[in-house]
Parts: C-alpha cells; structure tokens; sequence
C-alpha cells in the first residue's frame, strides 16, 4: 500500500510542478480523441450490425471470409 501512496505521490507533484509537459499532454489526449473517436465514426462504420440482423449470421459471415481469406 505505501508503494502505491509513494507512486501516486511522485506523479502528482511531477505533474504539478510541469510547464511544458502540460501542453504536451494535451496534444496527446486530443490526438487520442481524434484517432479513437472521429476516425471510427467516419472510417471504421459497424458493417456487421448495419448488415446483419443476429449473432448466428454474423457469426457465419465472419467465419466464411476466414476461410475465403486462409486459401
């Protein structure tokens, strides 16, 4: 427990005494944003749901492109 205490510890003041280190992470948590939030709304669409109505036949649609594909 006192290992945890002392990590937290040093990440906090590490973090309060930053200047440029805060900047930095924002431009991190924004591109995080932008890779995993825009990017799968515009270019990554669910195809399974939008093209198929249950689990069973999405699940043989899934496994006969396996098959087609390892041929």
């Amino acid at each position: 427990m006192k290992v945890l205490q002392n990590l937290f510890t040093f990440y906090r003041d590490g973090m309060k005494n930053m200047t440029v280190g805060k900047t930095l992470w924002v431009l991190v948590l924004i591109k995080l944003f932008v890779m995993f939030v825009i990017l799968k709304i515009f270019f990554f669409p669910d195809l399974l749901n939008t093209h198929f109505d249950d689990d069973a036949s999405r699940a043989d649609y899934v496994q006969q492109q396996l098959i087609e594909k390892s041929k």
